[in-house]
């Protein structure tokens, strides 16, 4: 079986959205079966942070990994780019608490991991596909996600805006098609009369019209748009990346509306609960 892994190094340099400030970050090859994982070597003996589900500590407005006042935030464009382009083994090495947002898009990173190159690696493991055989639902209140029994995998996703200009969005897009043409370029958007708000309270000091969407009453504030419907494939971006936490994609209909890092991270929480409920019911068959 095989694994994947990058045939170089990726450097790129920006600053986080809610932070502010700038960081460095470096995308190293990594071994067989390592996983991605984020390296803090701005602090004492470099902690590690694992990209996997149970390392997350907050979804407020983005995806945090970590522990205490050891964290990564705004992981999710990455580990977006790098699960769909099929990089299972990474060595993020970052400066500061926050991933570069860039362009508000996973597009850089997409180009950086093609011009990087990626390589194969041989793994004895065999891994058994998880499928979903009977639907997981996580809501509040008119919002929801849920995994679905199918027989490949796909992100649908649904929004509901009071402004004209996003109003209600649907899109859907299955694991193997081109995710740098169709997802990928998706920027971040925020809305207008809520800016003021989220800054005085200590969230998107580093969100401009240069890395984000802006959306107000009479229509987007830095247009032109890069799809007719770039929000909710934005929010596919995000689902994606929130899901890579589990590691592989399991095989089913991930189906989302009004949903948010929280309910993403919620349903992450669910699967994982029965991937591993299925092997330690896997363990017991073998012993008996």
């Amino acid at each position: 079986m095989l694994q994947h892994t990058l045939a170089g190094e990726i450097t790129q340099t920006g600053v986080g959205l809610h932070g502010g400030l700038t960081t460095k970050l470096r995308i190293l090859p990594s071994e067989v079966g390592t996983g991605r994982y984020f390296v803090r070597v701005d602090l004492p003996n470099s902690p590690i942070i694992p990209a996997q589900v149970e390392a997350v500590s907050q979804t407020l407005l983005s995806t945090q990994l970590g522990k205490g006042d050891v964290y990564v935030r705004t992981v999710e464009h990455l580990l977006a780019a790098l699960a769909a382009m099929g990089v299972n083994n990474a060595r993020i090495e970052i400066d500061g608490s926050e991933v570069p947002l860039l362009d508000g898009s996973a597009r850089i990173w997409v180009e950086s991991i093609t011009e990087a190159g990626i390589v194969s690696q041989t793994t004895k493991d065999i891994p058994v596909p998880l499928t979903i055989s009977t639907p997981i639902w996580v809501n509040d209140g008119d919002a929801f996600i849920c995994a679905l029994p199918a027989s490949e995998t796909r992100f649908s996703y649904g929004i509901d805006f009071e402004l004209a200009a996003i109003g209600n969005q649907w899109h859907s897009w299955l694991l193997g098609e081109d995710f740098s043409t169709e997802i990928a370029p998706a920027r971040t958007f925020g809305l207008l009369h809520q800016i003021e708000y989220l800054q005085k309270s200590g969230l998107i000091k580093g969100g401009s019209l240069d890395n984000a969407l802006v959306c107000g009453e009479k229509g987007w504030l830095n247009p032109p748009l890069r799809f007719a419907n770039e929000p909710v494939r934005h929010k596919i971006l995000d689902l994606v990346g929130d899901l890579s936490l589990l590691g592989d994609f399991p095989v089913a209909h991930f189906l989302a509306y009004k949903a948010s890092h929280n309910l993403h991270i919620q349903l992450a929480q669910k699967v994982r609960t029965l991937i591993y409920s299925r092997s330690q019911e896997s363990e017991v068959r073998s012993q008996e």
